[in-house]
């Protein structure tokens, strides 16, 4: 099937194939051509080019997106989308004064969240993920990365990781999915953190990747969570078992997770909210994808990944919702992208491109999505008619969505 989008007032992100991720300055260059067309064949980009020149297209099934703006899919490297229930309780808990260590302390937070989803039944909770997925389908994400980290017993994470490979299989949106039993010690092994990661890195990982049911490695490598020690064993024991790196790093304290993670060639790092010269100089060194979550910070009330100084520092920057029950209730990428504006200091070019492109990278996605390239997949977001790109960050309260597209079909 062939459709025809016709009268772009631009269109965005034009990248060459070559083209994996941005740094630096790079990231305030965001391609674009004005009065455009663009021809979608099957699930991918076959060609475009501007109105001016466009061939005479015969029988095609057209689009016309006059005053409006097509740009690629958000690519969402960070979620938690797949869960049981939620924590509205501890959002008030935290209004009324308590932080998020001392809910954790007290029984909350993750080892919350397990309870709920340990006693939830596979379909129930593909039922409740699926709702999300739907809506963060209609706000522009069009490939997404799935953690599991919410069961903490084997059973429980295998459930996680079905429901998620299952989630991509019918909607026909790229699912990356990511083992992250290493999330928190659960109470049976409150005083055997040992013999809990014997688990981790041996039965449960021996059988999920058994039945390939993840793509990628992850560890909360937080003061109270795990070690950097106990990093390097999980990393050690993914690569064994030929699951990459994507870690949780640096979101309260700098304990040494970064130069770890880069040391196991980690494709992201992932929170960033603290930040040490140390840290910058090992992803200087590295092809690491750093990933901001602003939405975890605007939530929890705590600082925001220094995006310019990462930037600055001529390095890329990716951007993700963290969506999860406790800490980021909320898989709006467009609502990311204007935070990281508006918080982080980004331009509304170096937002754009930390969601798409290099959101893409973090996922191992560069080949196929993240930008407007001939070959890539099909999967677009085209605005109303607003004035500019930098319209979408700014009205960051209002839906600027009009119709989305995944693998070449209208959603």
């Amino acid at each position: 099937m062939k459709l025809l989008l016709k009268n772009i007032a631009v269109l965005l992100q034009i990248r060459p194939i070559t083209t994996q991720k941005v740094s630096g300055p790079q990231m305030k260059e965001l391609p674009k051509l004005q009065d455009a067309w663009l021809l979608l064949e099957d699930d991918v980009i076959h060609s475009y080019g501007q109105m001016s020149e466009m061939p005479d297209f015969k029988d095609l099934k057209t689009l016309d997106c006059t005053g409006k703006i097509v740009l690629p899919s958000w690519c969402d490297s960070h979620t938690h989308l797949v869960y049981a229930g939620n924590r509205e309780q501890e959002f008030v808990d935290r209004i009324n004064g308590l932080s998020y260590q001392e809910i954790a302390a007290s029984g909350g937070g993750i080892i919350n969240s397990a309870k709920k989803l340990q006693a939830t039944p596979q379909a129930e909770l593909f039922a409740q993920s699926e709702k999300r997925l739907q809506e963060v389908i209609q706000q522009g994400t069009g490939a997404i990365e799935i953690k599991s980290g919410y069961g903490l017993t084997t059973d429980a994470e295998i459930k996680m990781l079905r429901v998620a490979k299952k989630l991509g299989e019918k909607y026909n949106i790229t699912v990356k999915t990511t083992f992250l039993g290493a999330h928190a010690i659960p109470p049976a092994y409150t005083n055997n953190k040992e013999g809990y990661l014997d688990l981790v890195c041996g039965e449960m990982m021996e059988q999920i990747a058994n039945e390939n049911l993840a793509d990628y490695v992850d560890v909360f490598c937080e003061q109270g969570y795990f070690t950097v020690a106990d990093t390097h064993r999980v990393l050690q024991a993914g690569t064994k078992h030929g699951l990459r790196a994507k870690t949780h790093v640096n979101q309260f304290t700098a304990i040494g997770g970064v130069a770890a993670s880069v040391e196991h060639q980690a494709l992201s790092v992932d929170h960033l909210e603290v930040l040490t010269k140390e840290d910058i100089t090992a992803l200087q060194e590295s092809q690491t994808m750093p990933v901001a979550l602003p939405l975890c910070s605007y939530f929890l009330s705590i600082p925001y990944t220094p995006g310019r100084d990462i930037i600055d520092a001529g390095l890329p920057l990716a951007l993700a919702t963290d969506y999860n029950p406790g800490s980021s209730p909320s898989g709006n990428m467009n609502l990311a992208v204007a935070t990281a504006c508006i918080k982080m200091k980004l331009s509304p070019e170096e937002a754009i491109n930390a969601a798409t492109i290099n959101g893409a990278y973090a996922m191992g996605l560069s080949g196929s999505c993240g930008s407007i390239t001939v070959g890539k997949k099909a999967n677009l977001i085209i605005t109303k008619q607003i004035p500019s790109y930098g319209y979408l960050p700014y009205a960051f309260g209002s839906t600027n969505i009009d119709q989305v597209i995944l693998n070449g079909t209208l959603v």
